[in-house]
């Protein structure tokens, strides 16, 4: 029987992601911008049946959500709870250009090359206003509810490996660069 992983994409043997560095630099209409390259999207143990079941469609391009969470949440707790974004603690607050529950992601895509398929989306952004935006992770759910279950969770991820918040000052995007071989990715054995 051949032997199916999913992971976050660019993960090493160990499933690990080598550090990535966080940069800011000001672009050509002089807004400062914080860009953040995530660590590996861990997938939540619920989200692995979710995905089985069919609950998680991952073709589906409307409902994805990318929220923040602070360094006392839970959300890096793969096994938490249900597998819903209700039992998630510590959201950012809603305020500084936060709005509760995250932000819809754009550009979903799943795609298929050789034998591994990519669910993969364009990087979610928030620009702080009348104060900084400050978080440790970054969680993607599906923000709908499918098959009774209210706000499936999907993935975390780091946002600095150090460990450390990453935070984006008044007037600053807070950019969450999304690793270029996409969110997760599904492949098995290719041999006997």
């Amino acid at each position: 029987m051949g032997r199916m992983r999913l992971a976050g994409s660019g993960c090493d043997a160990n499933n690990v992601h080598a550090p990535l560095r966080q940069a800011s630099h000001t672009d050509s209409c002089c807004a400062r911008v914080t860009v953040m390259a995530s660590g590996k999207f861990k997938v939540y143990d619920f989200a692995k049946k979710y995905i089985g079941d069919g609950t998680h469609d991952m073709d589906a391009t409307a409902n994805w959500t990318a929220a923040l969470f602070l360094s006392t949440s839970n959300c890096n707790t793969l096994s938490v709870g249900t597998g819903v974004y209700g039992d998630l603690t510590n959201e950012h607050a809603n305020a500084n250009g936060y709005t509760t529950g995250g932000v819809a992601l754009t550009g979903e895509t799943w795609t298929r090359s050789g034998g591994t398929v990519t669910f993969d989306a364009n990087d979610p952004s928030w620009t702080a206003s009348g104060g900084s935006i400050v978080a440790r992770f970054c969680v993607i759910y599906a923000n709908a509810t499918l098959n009774g279950i209210v706000k499936p969770l999907l993935c975390v991820s780091l946002l600095d490996t150090t460990p450390a918040d990453v935070t984006a000052t008044t007037g600053t995007s807070l950019i969450v660069t999304l690793d270029s071989a996409g969110i997760i990715s599904v492949s098995g054995a290719t041999s006997d």
